[in-house]
């Protein structure tokens, strides 16, 4: 009979492509990952895994199992939401990681609302990038995610995960004062193909965004200075230092005082926002008041 925790270390090590890296997910060592995928095998009768100069690979026969593992630990979410239902789960602990603005606009909030229509569950919250989050969620390090659509990310038809979509919102360009297109009333983002450029690091969610913008404007932005924080970033704008996107909200309460804050001319790049939780967890009743008060911080 196949153990439903040693799928689950099967579906980490298929997430983070090695051995070691699903062990540090799972707070395991590297040495017992290895042992449940041998104990694995030899349950199943099939070699589920390849190692290779690249890292931890399945074969054929793993993602067979892959796609069974989806489904079997979906449907024990299920039967954990249900039996907590039973036992009424009126009060317990659920924690959220997001990124910081998104802290900043739904998750407190939510926090607000919790506290008046369910004073029993305590909400736990980790900051996070958008990126972050989702695997951690998957590896059981945090029960739902806020979360950003980036290049790379689960897919809404992951098997895996339920999405609820919280809000979308545009970025805008940052300008020094003294910009030449400073008196503007949009900006055409082709203008400032020859500009230097301030913006978040590779792998930030937002790096992806303000990249592809500026691709399908016909140019690859001079990235000269790297933040994952939006103060430095207006900061560095309004010192002179480049022009950059920066979500709409990221901006409220900055000191824009020596910078230009204009709409992008055309289609806006935009910051596409949703929380996620473990497929079948959705109705925890723990979980669904969580995201019903996300859904309604984001309205």
């Amino acid at each position: 009979m196949i153990e439903a925790r040693r799928l689950h270390i099967l579906r980490a090590v298929a997430d983070h492509r090695t051995v070691t890296a699903a062990a540090a997910a799972l707070y395991l060592t590297p040495s017992a990952v290895s042992q449940q995928l041998t104990a694995l095998e030899q349950e199943t009768g099939h070699r589920l895994v390849e190692r290779g100069a690249k890292g931890v690979r399945l074969t054929p026969a793993g993602e067979i199992l892959l796609t069974h593992t989806n489904a079997v630990l979906a449907q024990l979410e299920r039967a954990e939401a249900e039996l907590a239902a039973y036992s009424s789960g009126a009060a317990g602990t659920v924690t959220v990681a997001a990124f910081a603005t998104g802290i900043g606009l739904v998750v407190a909030p939510a926090l607000t609302r919790l506290a008046r229509t369910a004073p029993g569950i305590r909400i736990r919250v980790q900051d996070a990038e958008g990126d972050a989050s989702l695997p951690m969620v998957l590896d059981r390090q945090v029960d739902v995610a806020v979360a950003v659509e980036y290049r790379g990310a689960p897919g809404a038809d992951d098997a895996r995960l339920t999405r609820v979509p919280l809000y979308a919102e545009p970025f805008d360009a940052v300008l020094p004062a003294g910009h030449r297109l400073a008196a503007s009333d949009r900006v055409p983002l082709a203008e400032l193909a020859k500009d230097t450029w301030i913006g978040p690091f590779p792998g930030n969610p937002c790096h992806d965004v303000v990249v592809l913008a500026c691709e399908h404007a016909g140019f690859q932005p001079q990235v000269e200075h790297s933040s994952d924080d939006f103060r430095a970033v207006v900061a560095l704008a309004s010192a002179g230092a480049g022009v950059a996107l920066v979500p709409r909200s990221a901006l409220r309460g900055m000191d824009l005082s020596d910078a230009v804050v204009r709409p992008v001319d055309g289609v806006a790049p935009t910051r596409r926002v949703f929380a996620a939780v473990r497929c079948g967890a959705e109705e925890h009743p723990l979980i669904r008041p969580v995201l019903e008060a996300l859904g309604e911080a984001a309205e």
